[in-house]
Parts: structure tokens; sequence; C-alpha cells
């Protein structure tokens, strides 16, 4: 048998959670039946869908249920398999849990190879949020080369692919971010046109002076007064993509709706939301065409490592909302 840590959910939080929220407990996992692997988890990705997942709310999955594992994407190794697919030393992606060690049926469950990118890279550009980059903004927004494109939060995870993505398909992009510093990589390393620093006040202001005719694409990855702000400067025909709102996924209560919806109306505009996991069978497509733009040199991956094991996971969850992280935020077992 073999024994594990885990962080268990202790209690639904109110705003940000708190080391009240978690539990870090150790158990012992039962020996392999048929057809199962265990796996040493090695990272484990941190996302801000996972506060949603702490609500007891309806959503696109179930909560994460009181005394329950914590739910993650993490990259393993697999050091015990009676499953026909997977071999002792295989690396894999998968839904594992917040955890040192897991066993899995294999569902879901895909092998990956270090030798084209390093584990963190298959968290993030490689990953979920490379993949909710590429169809938000290429089926969802429908980008075509010219386009004017809008990123928020866009030196995090999924901003910084949508961003380089539209760029490689002949787009001007700008990017918003907090702090001088992420908006200097914004446009020095990762090639945007032109970065807001949303923490210098007035985003509105700001847009228009860099967009002064409008945009085409919005990539909303933060809701609230941002929002207002793209949409106050939409051009005729222009796409807004609901990707996230991490802006308010601490509030008590729902925020205030969009109050600058009508430009929708008066721009032919559309505004739509999407799940990632909506595009599951095309995954393949998605992780075949970022690999290449990553092997050209035409996206660059950014991961912000956080080094000290399950002890950490509060506090490096908690960075994501509190903009101390740039590029995908990953936790080292």
């Amino acid at each position: 048998m073999t024994k594990t840590q885990q962080v268990r959910l202790a209690e639904r939080p109110t705003g940000l959670p708190t080391a009240d929220t978690w539990n870090l407990t150790t158990t012992e996992l039962p020996d392999l039946g048929p057809g199962e692997i265990l796996v040493q988890v090695n990272f484990i990705s941190l996302d801000p869908a996972m506060r949603g997942w702490l609500n007891d709310v309806r959503s696109y999955l179930p909560p994460v249920g009181i005394g329950e594992v914590m739910r993650s994407l993490d990259i393993a190794t697999v050091v015990e398999s009676t499953h026909p697919d997977f071999a002792v030393g295989d690396t894999v992606s998968g839904t594992f849990g917040v955890t040192e060690y897991a066993i899995s049926n294999g569902r879901g469950v895909q092998r990956v190879d270090l030798n084209a990118a390093a584990g963190p890279t298959w968290l993030g550009v490689l990953g979920i949020p490379g993949m909710t980059a590429y169809f938000g903004l290429l089926d969802v927004g429908k980008l075509s080369e010219g386009d004017i494109v809008l990123v928020s939060a866009a030196a995090g995870a999924v901003g910084s692919v949508a961003g380089q993505i539209a760029k490689a398909k002949g787009a001007t992009v700008i990017g918003i971010a907090g702090g001088p510093e992420k908006c200097r990589m914004l446009t020095e390393e990762l090639g945007f046109d032109a970065a807001i620093d949303y923490r210098a006040g007035n985003v509105l202001k700001q847009l228009r002076e860099v967009a002064p005719d409008g945009i085409d694409i919005y990539f909303d990855n933060v809701g609230g007064e941002i929002l207002d702000a793209a949409l106050a400067n939409l051009r005729r025909g222009a796409r807004v993509v609901l990707c996230g709102a991490i802006s308010a996924y601490n509030e008590q209560k729902p925020p205030p709706g969009p109050s600058r919806y009508m430009s929708l109306l008066v721009f032919r505009a559309t505004m739509a939301g999407f799940v990632v996991f909506d595009y599951a069978d095309r995954y393949p497509e998605a992780g075949a065409q970022l690999a290449q733009w990553l092997a050209e040199g035409r996206i660059k991956s950014r991961e912000h490592v956080v080094e000290g094991g399950l002890a950490r996971f509060g506090e490096t969850l908690n960075m994501l909302f509190t903009g101390a992280n740039t590029g995908k935020l990953v936790l080292a077992v």
C-alpha cells in the first residue's frame, strides 16, 4: 500500500480561501486492481476556475464536496500499472487531484512527451489554458487577419496564449495587465502591439488612445469594469468572448451586469461564453497547432512554478487572485 498526502476541502470559503478552507491529510491507497495505474504527481495546475468549484452551485462541473480531495489537473509519473495502455515510467496528464499519489483507471489520462516540452508547459501552452485560448479566439471569436484584438488578464495563462495566437494569425493585439512589469513583458517578450496597465486607472481612456477606431474582438478573462470599457469601444460586428470573470470569483454576491451592453445592439456585435471541455474531441487539432507554433518560436511558454509541495497549495492558489503570478501558475510536488 502507498501512503500519500492529500489536500481536502474542509469548508466552503466566503470570499478569498483561507487556511481554514483546507485540510492536509495523510491516507493509504489500496493495492491496484485490474486496469489501473498508480501515479506520483509531479506538477499541479493552479487555475482560476478552481475557486468556482468550491461553491455549492450548479455549474459545468459539480462542486468539490466537503472532505473530498481538491480537484486539479496534474502531470504525473506512472509508478505501478496493471493497465494495458500505460507502462511504469510513462509521464501522463490527468485529473488526479491535489495529492502526492493517486490511483486511476486511465479514463481521461494522456501520455505526454517531456522531450517535446517540460512538464509545466503541458499544463500551460500545451494544456487546458492553451486549448482555451485556441478555441475561444478562433471558434468563438472567429478571428480574422487584420482584426484588432483586446485581451484582459493578458499576462496570465490563458490571456498570454490568446494574445500570441492572435499575433500569429495576423491581428493587432492589445493586452490588459496589472503593473508596468507585466505590461513590458507583453510588448517586449510576447510581441503584443500595446499594453494597458489597469492599475494606472481609466482603462477606457487608455483603450481609446491605443485603439481609437475600436476593437473587433475582446477576449474577456476578468469581467467587471474592464468588460464595460471594452463594450464601450467596439467596432461594428465585434465579438466579445466570455472566458472568465476573475475579478468577481471571490465576491460574496453576484456583481452587477455590464452597464454598456447596449453597445452590442449599436455595433451589431455578439457576446458569447464557452467552456473548453466542449471541444475535447478537437484537443489533438489544437495541440498539434500549438506545438508547431511553440517549436517555431511564434508562441512563447511562460510558467510560474512554485516549489514547496502540498503544504503551499492554499497560498499558491490565492496568488491567482492577487495578481502575484505571471503566466501559467504551477505547484511543484
